[in-house]
């Protein structure tokens, strides 16, 4: 179909009461206007148009170039928002189809279902319509006894006592014939708040005989408008179901599916198992094959086949394949665990690698060092990484062990074979093969790697 879009995201949202824009309220790490757009885009329109309004320059950096937008700098209803909108899309395409912002849910294959009815019909308006439990606040879709024909959408504060009892409700999803609708805007007249009502045309179209369409919503939770916090917890909610059940269709695991949380973005591979109470945020990717959780947060962070992750917080770490963290660990940001690397429980690694094999087994801390490859980390070995000024790097060789208590003053290199007594306080650089003990430490004459901790 020759299709042209325009997604109404203008509003301040003041029911949110908030200082973001109601449309850049996140749902499942995402701003919700950002769902639209996908979906949207899944139509491949001809053209799509964004009205902003409200803090529009924020908007704008948040969606980023390459959309056609339009601003609305007075917002006088939905009629005067695509009305702005004229210039961009008018006589693009042979239908214009009309979405919100706020309506994160909706499907592109009830929107498919929409565009088909409209065009069998050859409607000047198509409505996409649902039927709430309470239809309370909306306009209900009031039909023609016998045929069933739309004659008009009424606002509840306009309905009768009989229109009110109508179930049948609209969404704000219109759909138009393009040459009908431009000319037919410049008709609407202001409401009583001062407003352009595009669902106004609806009647505008019955007088003029034209032919209005209106397609029912099988599951309504995908026209939810998020107008307020309440229903952003119900879009969150839903769209997080969604998520699962799709990473599930997938071959994933999930023990408790309703208390696990995925962004929309994150990436699982197959035969992954998660356990309740994990949260899987950002650009996150995770191998084939691993186990995730209980307890655990992963963020921004990058992990191979075949890892475990237990009660553990990651943000912006690299796991390479067979590594395992936890429980209770944590992987700061440029945290890097080579092949089969191991971190055990109450540690903590920043802006540094260990190498395959390496291990680090609990109640240390390693800033911006460089472990090599089976080397071991002994309990209670700290980095010292800061001078108060500056930061500076501790590099440890291939097969190092570090003995437990060791203070690593860097910058300070301990070489391959090398091993520090326990309790120690490393200031100087260690030769491969060497023994360091004591505080300040000192080299053991002739001592060699696998030698004893003490004299």
């Amino acid at each position: 179909m020759n299709l042209a879009i325009v997604v109404l995201a203008a509003g301040e949202g003041t029911r949110m009461k908030s200082g973001l824009p109601k449309v850049m309220h996140a749902v499942a790490g995402r701003p919700m206007v950002r769902y639209v757009l996908d979906t949207a885009a899944a139509l491949e329109p001809v053209e799509l148009a964004v009205v902003v309004g409200y803090r529009a320059e924020m908007v704008r950096q948040a969606l980023g170039e390459g959309l056609a937008y339009v601003e609305q700098a007075q917002q006088l209803g939905t009629g005067h928002a695509v009305q702005q909108a004229g210039p961009v899309l008018a006589g693009k395409a042979g239908t214009v189809l009309v979405l919100y912002g706020d309506t994160p849910l909706i499907r592109p294959e009830t929107l498919q279902d929409v565009l088909r009815q409209h065009e069998a019909e050859d409607a000047a308006v198509t409505i996409l319509t649902f039927h709430p439990g309470r239809p309370q606040g909306y306009g209900r879709i009031v039909r023609e006894a016998g045929s069933g024909r739309v004659l008009a959408i009424v606002e509840e504060d306009e309905a009768t006592p009989e229109q009110k009892a109508i179930g049948e409700v609209n969404s704000g999803i219109l759909c138009f014939r393009d040459e009908w609708l431009w000319p037919n805007l410049a008709r609407l007249e202001r409401s009583a708040a001062g407003e352009f009502y595009l669902t106004d045309l609806v009647a505008v179209a019955r007088e003029q005989g034209e032919a209005v369409a209106a397609v029912p919503v099988a599951d309504p939770t995908e026209v939810i408008g998020v107008d307020h916090r309440a229903k952003l917890a119900l879009a969150e909610a839903e769209m997080r179901r969604r998520i699962n059940e799709a990473w599930m269709l997938s071959g994933v695991t999930m023990i408790d599916p309703s208390n696990t949380y995925i962004e929309a973005g994150v990436e699982i591979g197959a035969d992954t198992i998660v356990w309740p109470n994990t949260l899987l945020q950002g650009r996150t990717r995770i191998g084939r094959e691993c186990t995730v959780g209980p307890g655990t947060i992963i963020r921004d962070s990058t992990i191979g086949d075949g890892c475990r992750v237990e009660m553990s917080v990651l943000e912006g770490a690299t796991m390479e394949d067979g590594s395992d963290v936890g429980p209770f660990g944590r992987l700061r940001k440029g945290a890097h665990l080579a092949k089969g690397a191991h971190m055990g429980n109450f540690g903590e690694v920043k802006n540094s690698y260990l190498g395959p094999g390496a291990k680090m087994g609990h109640f240390s801390y390693l800033g911006d060092a460089t472990v090599g490859a089976g080397a071991n980390i002994g309990a209670g070995t700290i980095t010292c990484n800061y001078d108060g000024q500056r930061k500076h790097r501790t590099v440890i060789g291939e097969g190092a062990f570090i003995g437990s208590d060791t203070m690593l003053v860097a910058p300070v290199e301990i070489g391959a074979g090398a091993t520090t007594g326990a309790g120690s306080v490393v200031t100087r650089d260690v030769p491969p093969g060497a023994l360091a003990y004591g505080v300040p430490s000192r080299l053991k004459p002739s001592a060699a790697a696998g030698g004893s901790e003490e004299e």
